[in-house]
């Protein structure tokens, strides 16, 4: 489903030069549940950035669904991203004057999926269930906790049916009792739907809820 042949990826920040990335292979097929660990600047983030359509590997290849994003201009790339890729950020990045219903409502915006309001309506309502916030559809994300937030972050990066589901490090603020139930949540998810995720973390403890893990360390994939 996702190939990533020989990828690099170099930042320049002043005068430093930072080679994030360096040479990476890796493959993902559908409905896995892997984690890329490391710790922090280890390329974790940039690499799930490149598999995100956010940012361009300066060397290398990565295919996603047999398509190459990496020869793509930005209108196509914004078409799989909206298509095919959901995100959930360790930051929530909610839209603070929407309550939880409108947060997950607006993916749905830019998307031709669901296409009547009463589609739309039971596919939110759908997940708004299974991350058991239903008493809590009206709150606005200050009025709720970490992990509440985070619940509605991956409510609306599953919102458009995206083939998969791209996490970076979704449980870096939160308690590591409440990370545990995040990560069990998404694992849920996973088998309910079939959903590709591929979560970043440094967290040793998290590591084994993964099917599989791979290991990043200076811009490298380790043993």
């Amino acid at each position: 489903m996702i190939n990533i042949n020989d990828v690099e990826k170099t930042y320049y920040l002043g005068k430093s030069k930072i080679e994030a990335l360096k040479g990476i292979n890796a493959s993902f097929n559908k409905g896995e549940f892997t984690a890329v660990v490391g710790p922090s600047g280890s390329g974790k983030s940039t690499l799930l950035n490149i598999i995100g359509c956010l940012d361009k590997p300066d060397r290398g290849d990565v295919l996603i669904g047999g398509e190459n994003i990496t020869v793509l201009g930005s209108g196509r790339l914004a078409d799989i991203r909206a298509e095919k890729i959901g995100f959930i950020f360790q930051s929530f990045n909610l839209i603070p004057v929407l309550n939880v219903y409108e947060n997950i409502e607006l993916p749905l915006n830019n998307s031709g999926k669901f296409g009547s309001k009463s589609e739309k309506k039971d596919r939110i309502n759908e997940l708004i269930d299974h991350v058991e916030l239903g008493r809590y559809i009206k709150h606005r994300p200050e009025e709720l906790s970490g992990g509440q937030r985070q619940r509605v972050a991956i409510a609306r990066a599953l919102v458009t049916s995206p083939e998969i589901v791209l996490a970076d490090e979704p449980t870096a603020n939160l308690d590591s009792q409440t990370g545990r139930m995040i990560i069990e949540l998404m694992r849920k998810i996973n088998m309910d739907y079939g959903t590709t995720f591929i979560f970043s973390t440094h967290d040793s403890n998290i590591m084994k809820y993964a099917q599989r893990v791979i290991n990043l360390h200076d811009g490298r994939i380790v043993e």
